[in-house]
Formats: C-alpha cells, structure tokens, sequence
C-alpha cells in the first residue's frame, strides 16, 4: 500500500490525524491479476473489535499450542495424552472420548457440524470467521505483532521499507524473520504433538532420534506458515481461498456486514467549519483515512462491499475513535444489514432522487430523526439462521446420542468362503468361522462367547482343546480386537434345511454388556 504521511496540511480539528491512504485492492480501480504485490502497512489500531481479536488469537493460539501436552488419566493401558490422533494404532482419543476407525461417522458428523456453523455465522454477521478465527488470519496478527515490536507502526516501517539497506535495517529485518521463523517452527512443531505422546516425541525430535516424518511434516508446516504468513499474508484471502467467492451465496439483505454508512458521511470533507460557514453540506466523514490506514487487506471499506473485505472491523475502531474526538456519534461505519442501510439511504436520498442530504436524516437539533434504522438483534432469528441452526443442532443431538449409547463390545463374524462345509466321516456337518471380538474400552476383560439357535450344534476353537461346547470364554486385551478360528459342528441329521440362521453372542462377564451377529449355517445343496 502506498501509504505516506500527510505533510504540510493544517489539520480540521487539529488532533485527528489525516493521513494519504491510498487503497492497494482499491474497488475503484482494479489492477491486472499478475501485476507486483504492493506491500500494506497496516496502522495499529485501538478499539473494542481489537480487544476482541486479541482475546480470539490468545484463546486459538493457547488451544493450538498447548493441547498437546494435557493430561488425561485412561488407565494403564491407554495413552494419557488428551488429545491424540494415535494413527499406529488407528485410534482418536479426545479426553474421556475414544474413536476407533468404524466409528468415523462421528468425525464426518463433526465436519458437518462446521460447514453448517459457518454458513450460520456467515449468514447472520457475514465473514466473522475470516475475520477473527481463521487460521490464516490468526497467525497474520500474530507475525504482524512480531513486526511492529521490532520495526515500528506504521510510519515507521513505511520509512524502513524506503530506506537504504543499513546496519539498522538489516539488523531488524533479520531480527523479524528470525523470530516469524521461530513461531513457525513452532506451529509445525506443535501440529506433530498430536500424533505422539508430546513430551516423547519432543525429546526425540530434539536429540535426532524422531521417525523422518516428523521432521518432513515440521518442516513443510515450517515453510507453509512462514510464507503464508508472514510473506503472502492479504494475498493467501484474496487469491487462493474459496470462501470470498462463496460468501455471497450465504448472504442477504439481512446479514449483518461492515458498512460505510455514506448516508451519514457524505458529502465528506476536511475542512467541515469552513464548509458548514460556506453554506455547503457536509456529512460527518472528516477524509482522514484512518479506515484505510488500518485496514490489513488494503481496501477503503467506504467504496462498499468488497470480495477482499474480511470484516475484521478495525476500520470500524478506527473511525469511532476519529469520532470520538470531533463530538459526532460513533457508527459511521458499523455493522449493518443491507436493508437497514437502503431504508437510511432512501432517506438521505429522497428515495434516490437526490444527491446525498445530511439533513434530511437530522433534525434542527444535529439529531438523527426517528425515521432513521437501527439494528433490531431480533433480526438474526430469521427463517434462514433458523434453518443452519436447526440443521447443526439435530446433527449435534445425534452425535451425542450415538455417542452416549453406542456400544464398546463388538462382534464380527466371517464365514468361511472355501469350503463352506465340510462333511465329516460320521455324516455331522461342520462350518468355519472368523470371530472378531473388538474390545474398545482401555481395560482387559473376560468374555463369554455362545450359541443361540441350532439347538444341537457345538463348536470348538482352533488351536485349543478339541472339546466340542455350547459356549467358552476368551480374555480379551485392553482396547485390542481378538481373532479366533471357531468351527461349528452339527452331528448327522441336525440341518433341518440346506441352510439355516443362528446367532454368536459375546457377552461381558464382569459386566452387562452384550453384542450379536447374525450367522448362517450352510448344508449340502446350499448357495451363498
């Protein structure tokens, strides 16, 4: 952004600051697609939406970072680490929550869960997740407090930029990235802590002795967040995400978005008093710029809606604060709906018949006139917000449902392909069968495999004893899925038909817990 500050110009009041802004992405005058990148300064700002962005990057960033090494007691034979992607063991444990591989539904549920949350929270108040929790704008802040701390605001790094290559820059400059890179090492580091116990993997890393994976993921993760942001920053959201072109089918008249209320601004001036002593009308933008000085996209919010737009709102700090200190109300540019912006625009413009007229939208008084819109809360909760939020909580609801009643004792049963029987000399008849006890809790238990139908069938397991029984118990390892080999045998006479139905059941003997599969017995004669 070619940014420079106003020199020689008398300022109107003399504290607010105005400043040469001129707008990089500017909606007025688009540049080509493949013309060079013009670096934006983007000026700090003060406010209560950049208290809330802190707060935002302190809480996504201590998550990040710090989640990987929680504690969660499961016992002897399950990891202790809270959360952990144990892709060894094709295991998900999330605190008191363990995932197995046929359970991923309840992740694709989750996904689900997001998509709709966003299109919520786009419908009702626009980009706020680009704004405040995306990743990329996260760590934008983030590379972005690094360089005002050690180069300066706004003006400041403008000069360093200009300026010739001294020891004071270099030595800065190097300084900057030598840091950005730490925290990129660090977010790359950070990310492989959630596939291994962190405080293991973190020594191993260190002394040499991590699997290469690790140091390939850390350092692509590294590359990725140093270049994504610290280097591409505005043009990562401009260029290669997908949600500014998607947005706009999430939006309507009734979302709330960051608006330049033009009805209330123009016609805007610096010299108001000479203005208003001239007989001329003047809105209560004073053109100091200080929306776009801020602005970490490099657009001027007050040329309306723009694809670059992340609804960041510091213009929004910016400008109340320039408010605040020339006596006019805060809200020049606020969140608004579209349909509150038309219904005051209607108004300044005498249904459009007109130029811009401050005063038809204030009384004798400098008062807004009671016709003027204000924004209603109640206007979230309408049919569409509704409809993502009633789609996102049904979802939720059956998740925690399945998740709270789902079973972790499971049986699975294979019948043999080749043969499907085989007739024993004494005319009996005998199946084979892989039996697939899955026990999904972190604790060993005994349990009780057995017969329900065939009244006259036995079966025995393979490597064990050859005592043919109704039903026999295995021990079955923590969080482990046991494999048997049983046979099923019915003596001569016992197949009433070429092939008939019964059932294994695997029951917990210290415990209530039970599972059942579905079998088929098959006879002479009989077809898969």
């Amino acid at each position: 952004m070619n940014l420079h500050a106003d020199k020689g110009k008398a300022a109107e009041p003399a504290e607010i600051e105005r400043l040469e802004a001129e707008p990089v992405m500017s909606a007025k005058v688009r540049r080509p697609l493949y013309e060079a990148r013009k670096k934006i300064f983007p000026k700090r700002a003060e406010g209560r939406f950049r208290q809330f962005k802190w707060l935002v990057m302190l809480v996504t960033l201590g998550i990040y970072y710090l989640t990987p090494w929680l504690r969660w007691d499961r016992g002897p034979y399950a990891p202790d680490q809270a959360v952990l992607i144990d892709l060894a063991h094709r295991r998900f444990y999330f605190f008191f929550i363990e995932i197995w591989p046929q359970e991923f539904f309840f992740v694709a549920g989750l996904l689900v869960m997001a998509g709709f949350g966003l299109f919520l929270i786009t419908s009702a108040v626009g980009r706020a997740w680009c704004g405040y929790t995306c990743p990329q704008t996260v760590w934008v802040d983030l590379f972005l407090v690094v360089e005002r701390a050690v180069e300066g605001d706004r003006n400041a790094r403008m000069k360093l930029e200009s300026g010739p290559w001294t020891f004071d820059k270099i030595s800065k400059r190097v300084v900057k990235h030598a840091i950005w890179l730490a925290i990129a090492v660090a977010t790359g580091g950070a990310w492989i802590f959630y596939f291994a116990d962190a405080p293991t993997l973190a020594m191993d890393f260190i002394t040499g002795y991590a699997e290469p994976v690790a140091y390939m993921t850390v350092a692509v993760l590294t590359a990725t967040t140093y270049v994504f942001g610290g280097i591409m920053r505005e043009q990562v959201c401009i260029y290669m995400c997908p949600w500014p072109r998607i947005q706009a089918a999430m939006l309507d008249e009734n979302s709330l978005v960051v608006t330049y209320n033009d009805w209330r601004g123009e016609p805007r001036t610096r010299g108001a008093k000479k203005a208003a002593a001239a007989g001329i009308p003047v809105g209560d933008c004073v053109d100091c710029n200080a929306c776009v000085a801020v602005c970490p996209m490099g657009i001027d919010i007050r040329d309306g809606q723009q694809l670059e737009c992340i609804t960041c709102a510091l213009c929004i700090d910016a400008c109340d604060s320039v408010m605040d200190k020339v006596g006019k109300p805060r809200g020049l540019i606020a969140y608004a709906t579209l349909d509150e912006y038309q219904g005051n625009m209607a108004l300044a413009t005498a249904d459009g018949t007109t130029p811009i007229d401050p005063h038809k939208v204030r009384d004798a008084d400098g008062k807004f006139i009671d016709s003027i819109r204000h924004f209603d809360w109640r206007i979230i909760f309408r049919a569409r917000t509704l409809l993502y939020m009633g789609v996102w909580s049904a979802v939720g609801v059956g998740l925690l449902v399945a998740l709270l009643s789902r079973d972790r004792l499971e049986v699975n049963v294979l019948h043999d392909r080749n043969p499907q029987f085989v007739l024993e000399s004494d005319g009996s008849i005998r199946n084979g069968y892989t039996v697939r006890i899955l026990n999904m809790i972190p604790q060993p238990r005994n349990i009780l495999v057995s017969l329900e139908g065939l009244p006259d069938a036995t079966m025995k397991v393979n490597g064990t004893s050859d005592e043919e029984v109704r039903s026999f118990t295995v021990d079955a390892g923590p969080d482990e899925a046991t494999t048997l080999k049983v046979f099923v045998t019915l003596p001569k006479g016992g197949l009433k038909s070429q092939a008939e139905d019964f059932e294994f059941v695997v029951k917990d003997q210290g415990g209530d817990e039970q599972d059942t599969y579905d079998a088929v017995f098959f006879g002479p004669g009989a077809r898969k």
